[in-house]
């Protein structure tokens, strides 16, 4: 109740626009509305409906030693856009959410490669909490390199202003994919192919099956 019209319309339209990017449509929808107060503006839940063609069992179980993780680009920009718009922050900065469907970058993905042993998209915990989940479902060690890990200028100015960790700041439109050794050139070429995975990098592998953990080659060793 008292939610400014404008502002709905503006959030319809871009929802409009968000699902002919991604080529899907609303198909169905549903309104409720609570006392004034009762929430803080608007809240948007959203469940989607597709079917699985691809023949692999793609699962944190499939993964494997040897195994190449990839992600799709730089790690914490939607973070760093969102924390660098609160006002009682007092800077400025030209950092943009990542925010994007990522469906035709996963289909583009499959289609180059039969072994595709696990995908994850990379939201609330980072790539840090993300890889930490994978390594303990897998119970396989995962080790990535510092160095080789995407982030903007930008976001680690951020990170160090308010001493952050952009390995554990949430995304929007990055996701990691694990692959096979053999595999992992013709997936990185289809992900930098692809406009959501032009700064895709292999940012390190699986090592070893036995105790599931994430281990990280820092930058000063």
């Amino acid at each position: 109740e008292g939610f400014n019209m404008k502002d709905l319309e503006r959030i319809i339209e871009s929802m409009t626009k968000a699902a002919s990017k991604a080529g899907t449509q609303i198909v169905t929808g549903d309104t409720k509305v609570v006392a004034r107060g009762a929430a803080d503006s608007i809240f948007i839940n959203v469940s989607g409906i597709g079917i699985i063609k691809y023949k692999g069992i793609i699962s944190p179980r499939s993964v494997m030693p040897g195994d190449r993780v990839i992600i799709n680009g730089s790690v914490g920009d939607h973070s760093a856009a969102i924390l660098s718009q609160r006002q009682d922050l007092g800077f400025k900065s030209g950092i943009v959410s990542d925010s994007a469907p990522l469906n035709s970058l996963v289909e583009s993905i499959l289609k180059v490669s039969p072994h595709i042993h696990c995908m994850r998209d990379v939201t609330r915990g980072g790539l840090g909490a993300v890889l930490c989940v994978i390594a303990q479902q897998s119970q396989c060690q995962i080790t990535i390199d510092e160095k080789d890990i995407p982030v903007q200028d930008e976001v680690r100015g951020v990170c160090e202003i308010l001493g952050l960790d952009p390995l554990f700041l949430a995304n929007e439109g990055k996701m990691v994919v694990f692959c096979p050794r053999e595999d992992t050139d013709k997936v990185l070429n289809a992900m930098k192919k692809h406009g959501y995975g032009k700064n895709a990098a292999v940012i390190g592998e699986v090592v070893k099956k036995g105790r599931g953990r994430l281990v990280l080659n820092t930058s000063i060793g």
